[in-house]
C-alpha cells in the first residue's frame, strides 16, 4: 500500500489504534516473555549449582 503521508500511514484508514495497540500489545507480550525466560533459567542454573554443593 501507498500512503499520502507519515500521518496517512500512522493513521491506517482510521485503524490506527487498533493496528498500533495490537503491535505494542505483542511487544509486552513478547518482552514479559523473555524477561520470564531469563528469571527462570537464572533460578534453574541456581537451583543445579545448590544441588551440586550439597551432594
Amino acid at each position: 500500500m501507498i500512503w499520502e503521508s507519515w500521518s496517512a500511514f500512522w493513521a491506517m484508514g482510521g485503524r490506527g489504534f487498533y493496528v498500533w495497540g495490537s503491535y505494542g500489545a505483542l511487544a509486552v507480550g513478547v518482552i514479559v516473555e523473555l524477561i520470564a525466560l531469563r528469571r527462570g533459567r537464572a533460578n534453574a542454573l541456581q537451583s543445579l549449582r545448590d544441588n551440586e554443593h550439597d551432594a
